[in-house]
């Protein structure tokens, strides 16, 4: 099956509709799933990365795991601050499959600054390749196993293309998390080039759903087709490591409890600043803490990610309204 959409809403509902009515069922060790093999999604416009549904809307915990990966982490005590699932599969407080370090971890790992030199070097070049499942991982059994394997970056008419080969993805929940943090680590290497987006491809050996989950699959079917022009706004031209870097520093701050800088807000560009608000207004969210949430909704510079924050205040009256 070959699925193509502009946005992650059109390919997603296409693919649960594909494994629906074209999937077997299968019964792997994770619960009993419908499942379709080998199905190619292509997304042309990687920046319309987010669902706009209320049931996989989900831009605090993406961006929470992105930032987990760019810190070339595995930690559990990290990731389940933003979900909560990665706990029961955590070996002695870490996750042996995080991307982080195989990513961006140091020596032979740390593959990102690898293949940016290579495309710098060769626009033409096919290595450009990062590799996360390992021969080594199905040699004894572990809790966390990368459900990636591979990454290739190619430049083509002078725009940067990514395809990820999946051998496992849950159409449901699994895929827009990937499908986020894979487009957004696709626009980082394009601006760190300077060259354009291009679309994104995603292969998945094995597309399913879980059949647990059909009532909430329902849920975010029955949601309709969501609007195709609300795409994240452009990543801003120019090296961007110095703003990750940035990012990074006020994130374990949050998560540590501490206050943001804002001082060094005002100083980055507002794409950076508002991806660090949205991740003081996840703070706030389990703070519970309505008004300083209402307070940084306020001072968001793109107005794309206020349904996610209104459905988070929603939330929060909602819980107050119970108590």
């Amino acid at each position: 099956m070959y699925i193509v959409g502009e946005t992650l809403d059109d390919v997603m509902r296409d693919a649960i509709e594909g494994v629906d009515k074209h999937g077997c069922m299968n019964h792997p060790t994770k619960g009993e799933t419908k499942e379709l093999i080998g199905v190619l999604v292509e997304l042309t416009n990687p920046r319309a990365r987010l669902s706009r549904t209320e049931t996989r809307g989900k831009p605090f915990s993406c961006l929470g795991e992105l930032c987990w990966y760019l810190a070339g982490s595995n930690d559990e005590q990290y990731i389940s601050y933003y979900i909560r699932a990665y706990k029961k599969h955590a070996e002695g407080g870490k996750l042996y499959g995080g991307y982080g370090p195989r990513i961006f971890g140091s020596g032979k790992s740390g593959q990102v600054r690898h293949i940016i030199e290579i495309l710098r070097e060769n626009r033409a070049t096919r290595k450009a390749v990062i590799q996360l499942f390992d021969a080594e991982d199905i040699l004894e059994p572990h809790e966390d196993v990368p459900c990636t394997c591979t990454l290739q970056f190619l430049i083509r008419q002078e725009k940067l293309h990514l395809v990820v080969y999946m051998r496992s993805n849950d159409a449901y929940l699994g895929f827009p998390h990937d499908v986020f943090s894979f487009t957004m680590l696709q626009e980082i290497v394009a601006r760190d080039l300077n060259i354009d987006l291009g679309t994104y491809k995603h292969i998945a050996g094995s597309l399913h759903v879980y059949d647990k989950d059909r009532s909430s699959i329902q849920q975010f079917l029955d949601e309709g087709w969501q609007p195709t022009d609300r795409a994240m706004p452009p990543m801003p031209h120019g090296d961007p490591w110095p703003s990750i870097e940035k990012m990074l520093d006020e994130e374990s701050r949050l998560r540590k409890g501490c206050l943001v800088s804002e001082y060094m807000l005002g100083e980055l560009d507002p794409y950076w600043a508002d991806l660090i608000r949205l991740l003081q207004i996840f703070r706030c969210y389990k703070n519970e803490d309505a008004e300083e949430l209402s307070n940084i909704r306020g001072e968001m510079s793109s107005d794309v990610y206020d349904v996610f924050i209104v459905g988070k205040l929603e939330d929060l009256k909602s819980r107050d309204d119970a108590s």
